[in-house]
This record gives C-alpha cells, structure tokens and sequence, in this order.
C-alpha cells in the first residue's frame, strides 16, 4: 500500500509539473527620390523631443524559452555607435527592409524558437503599408529601429533632402508602431551609401548608426542554403559581428532555422540589441525642414 501511495504521489507531481511548464549591399529595388526642388538648400534642422525610455526597455520577452537553446545570449544596452562592441562568438541579427506580409512573421517565429532578438531596420514605406505587421515585430520583443521612407541612396541628394528623407521614415515607422515610445534610435543607411556629414550629423542627433560586418547578401539569386553557407563561412573568419539579413526574401525566411541552429551548434550567442535608458531622454534627432516644403 504505501509503495502505491508513493507511485501514486510521483505520478501526480509529474503530471502538475507538466502542465506548469505547458504554461510558461547590393540594392533592393525601391521607389527612389530625386534632389529636386524640395533640396534647394543644405540648411540643418535639428529638433528636441523627449521619449519613454521605460516603454522601450520593458519591451516583451521570448514567448517561449522552455528549449533546450543555448543561443540567446546577453542584452547589449547602447547610446552611441561606439558602444557596441561585440565578444568573441557574438553576434547581432539584424533585418532591413521590411516588415513584408507573408515573411517577417515567419521570420520572428524561427527567432521565437530559439529565444533570440533580432533588430529591425524598417522602412518608412514598408511600415506605413503593414502597421499591424510593424507593431508586431515590436510586441514580440525585437528592437526597432528605420532605414529612411523609400531605400534612397542618400549619398545622391542634397544634405537637406537626405536629412529629409531619414526624418520622413523614422516618423512613418513611429506612427506604424503607435508611438515614438516603441521606436529605437537604430539606423542603418540604406545600400550602406553616406558622406561624413549625414553620419556626423546623425551621431550628434543622437542616433545610432548601424554598420554591418557580415553581408548575407541574401538579396542574390541563389539557394538559401548558398546565403546561409557563405554567412558562416564569412562569421567563422572574422569570428563576430552584425550581420545583415533582410526580411523580404523568401530565401532569408527559409535558411533562417537551419542557420540559427548552426550558430548555436558551433557554440555562438546572440546578443539582444537595445538603447541605453540615458541616451534617450531629451534626444535630439534630424527633423525634416517643414517650413521650406
């Protein structure tokens, strides 16, 4: 009886222990542009607003972190370009262009799987056309961040008009996302084309220029699994890094789960990317000359 009683007892905890844990570069075509009328003028307008830091930082974790998944690793919190500085074995994910219905969904589920972040360079345009996508990546706890309102080559235009254009994006994806709040200081220029004076000028407005280490250049027409290969391949040598993915191409949505299970089969992490709480209040960032337009 009592021997019963104790496989009875053992069966029970098993049971209530289940169902506890069941609880728990090369160029994208894009609209492009021009320096026309609007540009006649290099004048730089800056501007001051303040955002919630909180409401960044309090950002949704992983959905799910019952794996086995050793590849999340640490929260890497910035202010400036300089700050960061990747380990060896690190590594940042991040995806241009988007959001793009039927892809970045399936993309923030593979990352979902292995409890990691990406961040999100979106466009402008792209967040405009897909609000409730946008909102989603950042519900799901990735950073967001903007890469302009129509991928311009900014090198091509007037500094007024670049400033412009980076101004125009980053307020679409604010409205996309509901709120400034939601929105990271992230930026990447688009084909990764810039003069001294927008990076300086962005630096000084308090944004922080994403540069990349590893192109996946996945925007080639190859098999996903010739992008991923090439991805390692070019990780193993440098042996950190940003890379760059973008989450708009077939071939990115289907190499993705077999890469992430790669990196973690080799033994690297990925590390959270998100803005410093004191880098944000009071930050002064570009603003789009409205009374010249």
């Amino acid at each position: 009886m009592g021997s019963d009683l104790r496989f009875f007892s053992a069966l029970l905890l098993s049971g209530l222990l289940a169902l506890t844990m069941a609880g728990c570069a090369k160029p994208v075509s894009h609209t492009s542009l021009t320096a026309g009328a609007a540009a006649s003028r290099d004048d730089v307008v800056t501007g001051g607003v303040a955002r919630s830091a909180s409401a960044r930082m309090n950002q949704a974790m992983p959905n799910k972190i019952l794996g086995a998944s050793q590849l999340a690793g640490r929260t890497l919190e910035v202010a400036s370009t300089s700050e960061i500085v990747l380990r060896p074995g690190e590594v940042i994910l991040t995806f241009d262009d988007g959001p793009r219905a039927g892809k970045t969904s399936k993309i923030l589920d593979a990352l979902d799987r292995y409890g990691v972040k990406g961040t999100f360079l979106m466009l402008g345009s792209a967040a405009a056309a897909n609000p409730a996508l946008a909102r989603e990546v950042a519900l799901r706890g990735h950073t967001v961040g903007s890469h302009t309102y129509d991928h311009t080559n900014l090198a091509n235009l007037s500094r007024q008009a670049a400033l412009d254009e980076i101004a125009r994006g980053e307020a679409a994806v604010a409205e996309a996302l509901g709120g400034a709040d939601m929105l990271s200081p992230f930026f990447r220029f688009p084909y990764l084309a810039q003069t001294g004076f927008l990076r300086t000028s962005l630096l000084h407005g308090d944004m922080v220029v994403l540069d990349v280490d590893i192109d996946s250049k996945d925007y080639y027409k190859e098999s996903a699994q010739s992008v991923a290969n090439r991805t390692l391949d070019r990780l193993e040598a440098r042996g950190s890094g940003i890379i760059l993915f973008h989450d708009i191409h077939q071939r990115t949505v289907d190499l993705l789960p077999d890469f992430l299970a790669e990196l973690e089969a080799r033994g690297y992490s990925v590390v959270r990317l998100v803005p410093k709480a004191h880098g944000i209040f009071g930050r002064s960032i570009i603003t789009a000359d409205v009374t010249g337009l």
